[in-house]
């Protein structure tokens, strides 16, 4: 293992910097705490060399100062080794007004570190850091500062580290005997893929506090971190140790919620803290405990939603702990109970956490939104029927209400909101359902079918969208669609893939699932949803493709694409499908996602299970056929018969085959 090169930067002291603001405005107690005890925890880990450490405090911590070292210190490290940049003091902002500022600075305002002496704004401090990146060093920043302005208190204890800007201070790369080195337009631009991994104590527009008395003081995100960094071990990646260090900081203020960067899956955010692999296994999302119990970090910017309260909200959506070892029990499995922008507050299912460890998890288990319904019409038997009906809920109290409202979301992943349906029942006991812009969804049917109907397009929509758009397993894999022996068919200016008649005869295509993969192998599943509201997996029912390989639907038959016997093949016909891609690290059963297409003659279906509003993607109890071969090493990372499928995507293709005019 390589050398860690680390620069550890704590300032008080802004005394001089601000001889008018005078002492209380300027000055903090708590970062050099901070950096004291940041170098402790360094020195204490026993893996790999120790490390060579560089500290610069108060009055030594120039702009000059810090920016050479940035250069020579943690220049220094090169392939193997690991930069570490940890500051704590005072943070400011200020207007941009430079065209390169106002091009990467949306808000208007750059943010910078307030050195002893001045600034170092964060964009020439992100280019000295991917400079020492860029000669094959892991480079890590920990900066603990606010980029907000004013320097005031929050309570008794809280103390915010900013300073509000002062033009006079001088920045990195202004002339003047007190700061050295180019401008930043001098330094040489770093490699595309050579970046370092920030954790920043709040977002850009917030502030960051410090605690405490005395000797004791410290900022809060450092005192959190180190608690989140001691607790969780080696091995911990940055995601990790971040949520769980968020989940403290926010339990003392709901005002400061640090940051990682850049935070794609798969990504720098998701390798040890410090470099080197990670000694658990990487899941989507993380299971945390905060200080209103525990938490999973994924909520409604996320995709998921939560149905109105009161309703049946209570009865789906969960996640399960991805693999077993240090960070999870086998098949433990937490219930979401309520759901909020940036995350979901659940309840552990016959098993109890450790409340010190982060939990990689994924989605298990989808409750689908219900559709509201609007009816036009129709008896009270009507109304209750609907109302008790899996999928369903009465918009606005159910009869008079207007066909746009009440569109409810219900608790699902990516599934946006949840249909809106009108019924209008006629004078003769037949009943119309309309789409949400007035279109009629099916045929007319009798009343007393009108919530079996319901329930059955509900479920075909959300198996139609069902996305899950924070998965790392997005744009792996690839489906194909060519003529038969021929070229591939590409989306036209719709999105759809068009196939047409010719000469009277059907369009024959093949489809392939590409797996574009370097090094994963993963279970796919190509559903068919068609115009009649039926859905089926006979194209590509399951199996495991390799990395670098291919699935062919049907063995590599060709596939024919026709209309139904119900419609005749003139010009100006068509037929719409929708192939629904399901891509996941282990084997889940397709009995969820299969639906007979919808006829108002076929005998009601039961309801009432949990299989009519839960989309459950574990392996059944008893796997057999259904469900494919076992796959390598007994299953992956999805594990036995109940286990969760880990990571997983969806992927829709729209596909109209028509009749040329």
């Amino acid at each position: 293992m390589g050398t860690a090169f680390v620069l550890l930067v704590g300032i008080n002291d802004y005394a001089a910097l601000s001889p008018a603001a005078g002492p209380a405005l300027g000055s903090l107690g708590g970062c050099v705490n901070d950096i004291r005890a940041a170098r402790g925890w360094l020195e204490g880990r026993l893996d790999g060399p120790p490390p060579r450490i560089l500290e610069l405090t108060d009055g030594e911590a120039t702009v000059a100062a810090v920016t050479d070292a940035l250069r020579t210190h943690l220049g220094q490290a090169g392939p193997g080794d690991t930069a570490l940049f940890w500051y704590a003091g005072h943070g400011t902002q200020f207007a941009a007004t430079e065209r390169a500022h106002l091009y990467v600075e949306p808000t208007g305002y750059c943010q910078a570190l307030v050195c002893a002496d001045g600034i170092l704004i964060d964009k020439d401090l992100g280019a000295l850091l991917d400079g020492v990146a860029s000669g094959g060093a892991h480079t890590a920043a920990v900066l603990d500062s606010c980029f907000s302005g004013g320097a005031t208190r929050l309570g008794d204890d809280l103390v915010k580290r900013a300073l509000p800007h002062d033009p006079s201070w001088p920045a990195y790369g202004d002339p003047g005997p007190r700061v050295g080195g180019p401008r930043a337009r001098d330094v040489p631009a770093p490699a595309e893929a050579a970046r370092h991994v920030l954790l920043a104590a709040c977002r850009v527009n917030q502030a960051s506090y410090e605690d405490g008395h005395g000797a004791g003081r410290h900022g809060l995100f450092t005192r959190s971190l180190l608690g989140a960094l001691r607790d969780m071990g080696p091995g911990a990646t940055y995601r990790q140790v971040l949520a769980a260090a968020g989940s403290r900081v926010q339990s003392a203020t709901e005002h400061q919620n640090p940051v990682l960067y850049p935070a794609d899956p798969g990504g720098v955010a998701d390798l040890a803290v410090l470099g080197g692999a990670a000694d658990r296994p990487l899941g989507p999302h993380l299971l945390l405990h905060g200080p209103d119990g525990w938490q999973v970090d994924c909520g409604g910017a996320h995709g998921l939603s939560s149905g109105p309260q009161g309703t049946r909200d209570d009865s789906g959506t969960e996640f399960g702990v991805v693999g077993t070892g240090r960070d999870g029990d086998a098949g433990g499995v937490v219930r979401v109970r309520a759901v909020e922008p940036l995350r979901a507050l659940v309840t552990p299912v016959g098993w109890t956490p450790d409340p010190v460890r982060i939990y990689p998890v994924a989605l298990s288990a989808l409750a689908l939104p219900p559709a509201s319904v609007v009816v036009d019409g129709g008896d009270r038997a009507l109304l209750d029927a609907i109302d008790a009906a899996p999928l369903l809920r009465l918009a606005d109290g159910g009869a008079g209400s207007g066909a746009g409202s009440g569109a409810g979301s219900g608790t699902g992943s990516g599934t946006g909101h949840g249909q809106v349906f009108k019924v209008v029942v006629q004078d003769d006991g037949r009943a119309r359902v309309l789409r949400r812009d007035g279109t009629d969804a099916t045929a007319p049917l009798p009343a007393h079918r009108v919530p079996d109907c319901l329930v059955h397009l509900a479920r075909w929509h959300q198996l139609r969208d069902l996305a899950n758009p924070a998965s790392p397993l997005a744009s792996l894999v690839d489906v194909e669609v060519s003529v038969w022996n021929g070229e591939r068919i590409l989306p036209d200016g719709h999105g759809e893939i068009r196939c047409a008649y010719a000469d009277g005869r059907e369009p024959l295509v093949s489809v392939r699932v590409h797996n574009r993969s370097h090094d994963r192998t993963l279970w796919c599943v190509l559903l068919d949803l068609t115009d009649s509201y039926a859905s089926h997996s006979v194209l590509f029912p399951g199996h495991f493709i390799g990395p670098g390989r291919t699935g062919y639907a049907l063995g590599n038959a060709p596939v024919r694409l026709s209309l139904p016997e119900s419609r005749t093949a003139e010009p100006g016909a068509f037929v719409r499908d929708w192939l629904k891609l399901i891509v996941a690290e282990g084997e889940f059963s397709t009995v969820p996602f299969r639906l007979a297409p919808w006829s108002a003659d076929a005998p009601p279906a039961a309801r009432g299970g949990e299989e009519d509003h839960v989309l459950r993607f574990t392996r059944p109890p008893h796997a057999g056929r259904d469900v494919g071969p076992a796959g390598p090493g007994g299953g992956g990372p999805g594990g036995g018969p109940g286990a969760a499928p880990g990571q997983w995507h969806a992927l829709t293709i729209p596909l109209r085959t028509v009749v040329p005019e």
